[in-house]
């Protein structure tokens, strides 16, 4: 009897090695390997065969100029749900592969059994598949949400072969795999959730939908940490990477795109969770701006980037003396390292001594901060805090602030001040190459290219 080869895989990037080592040659991660068994030499299963007999292994493909490429041959199309939507780049994309993670329970499954059942009703073949839960909790969650369940076709298989074979039999335009984490191959002798099984049942799942041009939804745990669990070439396998954030703390629920092969990465979409599932929030600057009727010392607005839109959202700063030696610097949304490079700056181009001071920051609404144009609105909320003096609520602030306390202009300027204009805000304190050329109606613009003039326009 053949022996079964065995190799060791870097659970960060994937790469194999012969035998165990400490480190890894590829990607530099310390003990990241594993042990994987590969199966004996020339085992294959049936069904496997039979795939690959009928001819979706692939046949050759003619070599072509780029200029020749027919662009019109996989249009786009809804999901039915505009935030979805944008997130992906616009609309679903015959042949993709979109692999959606989250924290239990923030609603991964409900969003994907609304998308089915929605593009089944309107005639699009689609096919679930769950390995997690019996079909009849899934159809118990479909008659919760009111879902038109009456064209979607159900199977509960953990069996990548079997799933192939009935995906084959019954040509799906889109098919879900929830989740990856519980998929096995016949073909690989370890347990499901490897990471020998975990990549070998997707690159076999992303196999069938690229050759079929079927829209593949894979659901995909996450670690302790938020990350994705598995071993992360299955991020590089796949072309969209989208979480879903937030918990059961919360009723709204974030979407933010971490990797897309078909539109901007970055891109964030927002819903609210109801009893009739996921519903989106059209206006996401409104849920993020519910603020107290009083005035409050350290609170600020600020307008971010995210994706292809603006948004306003409340920052927050509390300054209070320490009793420690070392004072905590605390950033809930933020970059921590930042704050502390921040503070920084604003002793020593401002002339503001917090070296004795606890200073904690959130940013209201759970929403994370990626871009440095929440540097000015940080520091002017911090300003606001110590000094125990209430900003205008009507004010809403951005910019970068750099080392030699100059404020940098940021993306999207007049957009920005747009989106603050249409909510409300009548002034504005940006960076001075940020000013637009032509004035917005009931908005003040005040340029700043110091951060000694941000202090004294809020003086």
């Amino acid at each position: 009897m053949a022996k079964a080869k065995t190799a060791f895989v870097c659970t960060d990037c994937g790469a194999e090695h012969g035998q165990w080592q400490g480190q890894c040659a590829a990607c530099k991660a310390w003990n990241t390997l594993s042990q994987i068994n590969l199966g004996a030499p020339g085992a294959s299963p049936a069904a496997k065969a039979d795939f690959r007999r009928q001819g979706y292994a692939g046949e050759k493909s003619p070599v072509q100029n780029l200029s020749d490429i027919d662009l019109e041959a996989l249009p786009r199309f809804s999901s039915t749900i505009g935030e979805l939507d944008r997130v992906l780049g616009g609309g679903l994309v015959p042949g993709s592969v979109i692999l959606i993670g989250g924290n239990p329970g923030a609603g991964k499954s409900t969003l994907l059994l609304q998308i089915m059942c929605l593009l089944a009703a309107t005639g699009k073949p689609a096919l679930y598949v769950t390995g997690e839960e019996s079909l009849q909790q899934v159809g118990m969650r479909a008659k919760r949400l009111n879902l038109p369940a009456g064209e979607l076709k159900m199977l509960a298989e953990t069996n990548v072969e079997l799933i192939t074979q009935a995906a084959q039999d019954n040509k799906p335009e889109l098919l879900v795999v929830d989740s990856i984490q519980v998929m096995h191959s016949s073909d690989v002798a370890s347990a499901p959730g490897s990471v020998s099984q975990v990549r070998e049942c997707a690159a076999y799942l992303i196999q069938y939908a690229k050759q079929t041009n079927t829209v593949l939804f894979l659901v995909g745990h996450v670690t302790k940490e938020g990350n994705l669990a598995g071993p992360k070439v299955l991020e590089h396998m796949i072309d969209c990477f989208i979480m879903l954030e937030g918990g059961s703390d919360t009723k709204y629920r974030i979407l933010r795109g971490q990797k897309n092969r078909f539109g901007a990465v970055n891109e964030l979409g927002v819903f609210g969770m109801t009893e009739t599932g996921l519903k989106e929030v059209k206006n996401p600057s409104a849920i993020f701006l519910a603020r107290t009727e009083e005035d409050t010392p350290g609170s600020l607005v600020m307008v971010l980037w995210e994706g292809t839109r603006p948004l306003l959202v409340e920052i927050q700063a509390l300054v209070d003396a320490s009793p420690l030696g070392n004072p905590r610097r605390v950033a809930v949304g933020l970059e921590q390292n930042r704050l502390a490079m921040l503070l920084a700056v604003l002793h020593r181009h401002g002339g503001l001594y917090m070296a004795d001071q606890d200073v904690f920051v959130n940013v209201v609404g759970g929403v994370k901060v990626t871009e440095t144009s929440a540097d000015l609105a940080l520091l002017l909320a911090i300003v606001s805090s110590f000094r125990d003096r209430a900003l205008p609520k009507e004010l809403v602030v951005f910019g970068e602030v750099g080392l030699a306390g100059e404020i940098r202009p940021v993306p999207g300027g007049q957009e920005r001040l747009r989106e603050a204009a249409k909510h409300g805000f009548t002034r504005a304190i940006v960076p001075k190459a940020n000013v637009p050329k032509g004035k917005i109606e009931g908005l003040e613009v005040v340029p700043v290219t110091k951060i000694s003039q941000a202090l004294d326009a809020i003086a």
